[in-house]
This record gives C-alpha cells, sequence and structure tokens, in this order.
C-alpha cells in the first residue's frame, strides 16, 4: 500500500497524523479484503467461497463498505508505524493508540481516501540548567529535648497498667473504663445512645463528646452529668454548633507505671545496651541517621524543583491518565476497597470524581515531570549500577538487617526469587545520579528548624 502523510505536532505531546491513500492502491485493498470476505460467506443457491463479488456487493452494501473503510485504516495506520522511516520520537504511546478524529467517511472507488488520527507521543525532554545551581537546606540540630522526648516514649512502651484504688480519684492520663449516654433537655435518657466499657486514656481525647477534663477527680462508680456547647467548627459535623447533655459513669480505673530512667531500662530494652548512656547514645545514634536521610531527600526535592523550573515538559494527557488511574488504585488500597467500589460510593455521595482527580492532578503531573527528568539525566550523564554497585548494596542491606539477621546470601536469594532486582537497580543508579547532582550545586545552609518539625512536614 502507498501511502501519503503528514504530521503536525500538537500541544502536550500530541500528534495529528494526516494519512493520504491513492485511489489505486484503495481498488486494490477493496478487491483484496472482498476476496476474503467472499471465501466465508455462505448464500443461499451458492457455493461457500463461489458467491460473485456483485452479489455480495448488493446483499451487504454500505455496511460492506463502512467494514472495508474500517479495515483499510486500520491497514494504513499498522502500514505507516511499520516504516523505519517514520520518526521513532513521533511513534504512539503503547497505551495511547490512534483515534480517528471525527466521523470518517467511507471510501469511494475511483477516489484518493483521505482520513486525520490524533494520538499521544513521549514528550521530548530538552534539559535545561542542571549544575551550578543554589538551594537552601534547613539548619537542624538533635537536641537533648529530642532525646529526652524519644526516651519518655520508650518509657511509655515500657509501662506496667494498674488497678487504681477504689478511692483514688480519675487524673489526667489515667486509662478510664465508663458507660455513658446523652440526655435530653428534661435530663432523661435519649434511647440508643447508651455506650457501655468504653476504654480510653484521659487526656487523649478519644472519645467523641471530648468529655476528659469532665472525668479529672470523678472516683470509680461515680455518675457526672456533663452539658457541653461543641464550636461551629467542630471536628464532628454532626455536633458542631451544638449543645450536649451526656451522663458518665466511671466504672474502673487504671493508672500507668512509667518505669525509671535507668540501666535497668535500657538493659530491659535490649539486652546490647548496659547502661542508660548506651540506650541515649543509641537513640541518638538512630535520630541522627533519620535526619540525614531526610535533609538528604528535602534537598533532592529542593535542586529537582530548580531542574524542572529550567526543564519544562510538555506532558501528554496519556501519561497523567495512567498516573490518575494508579493514584486511584493506592487510594483504594488504603481503603481496602476495589477501585471501581470506591468510585461508585464517591459518584453516590453526590460528589464527581473529577473533583478527586482534580485535586491529584498538579501532583500527577509534577511526578512525571520529576521521573523524565531523572530518567534524561541518568541517560545524559551515562549513570549507570554495575554488579560492584549492586554487591555493594545487598552487603549494606545485610549489615544493615538488624534483628532480623538476614544474611547476605538470603538477602540475594530474595531478589532473585521476587524479580526485584532490576528496581535495586534503579534504586542505585537514582542515588548515584543525586550525589552526581548533590556534587555539581551548591548547597546553602538555610533557616533553622527543630527536628519534630522537619521531620512531619509534609510534601518533602
Amino acid at each position: 500500500m502507498t501511502i501519503s502523510k503528514e504530521i503536525t505536532r500538537l500541544e502536550h505531546s500530541r500528534i495529528k497524523l494526516v494519512v493520504s491513500i491513492g485511489k489505486d492502491d484503495v481498488a486494490l485493498e477493496y478487491d483484496a479484503i472482498l476476496n476474503d470476505f467472499s471465501k466465508d460467506i455462505q448464500i443461499p443457491g451458492f457455493r461457500k467461497g463461489k458467491v460473485p463479488k456483485n452479489v455480495i456487493e448488493r446483499k451487504f452494501g454500505s455496511a460492506l463498505v463502512s467494514d472495508i473503510t474500517g479495515h483499510i485504516v486500520e491497514r494504513a495506520i499498522e502500514t505507516v508505524f511499520q516504516d523505519e522511516s517514520f520518526p521513532k520520537e513521533d511513534m504512539p504511546l503503547s497505551y495511547s493508540p490512534p483515534v480517528l478524529e471525527g466521523e470518517p467517511s467511507n471510501i469511494t472507488l475511483g477516489e484518493d481516501y483521505t482520513f486525520t488520527a490524533t494520538y499521544d507521543v513521549f514528550p521530548k525532554v530538552t534539559m535545561g540548567r542542571y549544575e551550578g545551581l543554589e538551594i537552601e537546606t534547613p539548619d537542624v540540630r538533635i537536641t537533648d529535648g529530642d532525646i529526652n522526648r524519644e526516651l519518655e516514649a520508650v518509657r511509655e512502651r515500657n509501662a506496667v497498667v494498674l488497678d487504681k484504688d477504689d478511692a483514688a480519684p480519675a487524673a489526667k492520663g489515667d486509662v478510664a473504663t465508663v458507660n455513658y449516654c446523652e440526655l435530653t433537655a428534661e435530663g432523661a435518657v435519649e434511647k440508643g445512645s447508651e455506650r457501655e466499657d468504653f476504654v480510653f486514656a484521659i487526656g487523649s481525647g478519644r472519645n467523641l463528646f471530648k468529655f476528659d477534663d469532665d472525668l479529672i477527680g470523678l472516683k470509680k462508680g461515680e455518675s457526672k452529668d456533663i452539658e457541653k456547647t461543641y464550636a461551629e467548627d467542630f471536628e464532628d459535623k454532626d455536633l458542631a454548633g451544638k449543645t450536649k447533655k451526656i451522663r458518665v459513669t466511671l466504672t474502673n480505673l487504671k493508672e500507668k507505671k512509667l518505669p525509671d530512667l535507668d540501666d535497668d531500662l535500657a538493659q530491659d530494652v535490649d539486652e546490647k545496651f548496659k547502661t542508660l548512656d548506651d540506650l541515649k547514645n543509641s537513640v541518638r545514634e538512630r535520630l541522627e541517621r533519620n535526619l540525614e536521610h531526610r535533609l538528604k531527600n528535602i534537598t533532592i526535592n529542593a535542586l529537582l524543583e530548580k531542574i524542572m523550573e529550567n526543564t519544562p515538559v510538555d506532558i501528554p494527557e496519556a501519561m497523567i491518565r495512567v498516573q490518575l488511574d494508579a493514584q486511584w488504585r493506592n487510594f483504594a488500597r488504603q481503603l481496602n476497597m476495589p477501585a471501581d467500589t470506591v468510585k461508585e460510593n464517591i459518584a453516590k455521595s453526590g460528589k464527581g470524581l473529577d473533583e478527586f482527580e482534580a485535586l491529584w492532578r498538579p501532583e500527577a503531573a509534577k511526578a512525571l515531570h520529576s521521573r523524565l527528568v531523572i530518567e534524561t539525566l541518568m541517560k545524559d550523564l551515562n549513570v549507570e549500577a554495575t554488579e560492584e554497585d549492586i554487591e555493594k548494596e545487598l552487603e549494606h542491606q545485610a549489615a544493615q538487617s538488624g534483628r532480623s539477621g538476614r544474611s547476605l546470601d538470603e538477602i540475594k536469594k530474595i531478589y532473585e526469587q521476587e524479580n526485584m532486582k532490576s528496581h535495586l537497580e534503579d534504586d542505585i543508579k537514582e542515588n548515584k545520579l543525586f550525589d552526581l547532582l548533590l556534587a555539581k550545586n551548591t548547597v546553602k545552609s538555610g533557616g533553622a528548624k527543630d527536628y519534630l518539625t522537619i521531620m512531619e512536614e509534609k510534601g518533602q
């Protein structure tokens, strides 16, 4: 089939392809396809495969021409993309097949046939400036306060919960068991509002009506009627702006006994610790490792942001669509539900799926932009993961396996069995690239921040 084609590059990495087939080729294709059809068609009065073409044409009419047109278009598109001279950068994405523009007309014998298709292509990435840049990273130090907070968490994890004396009043931090119900304005119990044996820690706020402070001083077996008014912006919309009367009965009370912060606690945490100082040093080392990893991520993200500003990429809709579909699957996984069920529930709630996607779309585009920049830089800078690199990383993982105690051979076996080696190679290449980029740019100390803030910040 002899074809002429015209390629027009549209925005968002989209291609408009106009294909023209000469009238002689149209006739040849028409006859060839009609011959194939005639081999399988059975019409009373004719043997199978012996039905004259003019009979077939009269019987099936425009439906036959429409079907043949579809086959010719399909053959033409296939021929275009199989042509070795067709520009590789203008090939369609595997998940974005060409779509015919408008409603294509049927072929007419004796005339040339032209149709138009559009499709998405892999975006062109022309790297902008990626070295000699200057970025800031927060100035963070591990303080004694950070260490003490972690040690208090250790004490909490090793606390013993004991029954409190019946005459002892409830205090913040105690574990209370209560029965409660709502009351009408006249003081009668609201039917269906009763709740029994509800357990929570006083001061945690982990109860519907937030009556923590109201229980302080109450003793086991005592009841209290509480009236609470909730702000208009209260977290529970059913309570927001309302006043509720609640009757609470304290049925049981326990207190947490925290262990002393001493050598005995350190030894209980891990036998490798002999003294409290050993535990403190271990905590500091862990926080410093966490901080180092976090600051490196923040620095790399800041650097990528600048490189992306210098390297605009026209991302096709098909790539964003794939990213959004992955976001739906992740969202559904978090809810432990099938993605289709999640979408149905959202639709039933009156919210549009477009609302969710509108929120996700900027991050989806940004993630793709970042990935394209990283992949291009790895290629331009010839970043590879050698066998030596892989061996070193596996040895590092074996050394860091800690209590799991996996040997180097066991870790290697896991990567082989689960076909994870390619992922490991990708991680190594990325880390090598980031180290290269950090060496080619200047990192300045930014404003001071505390450890907890920097570790809890989102979007870094």
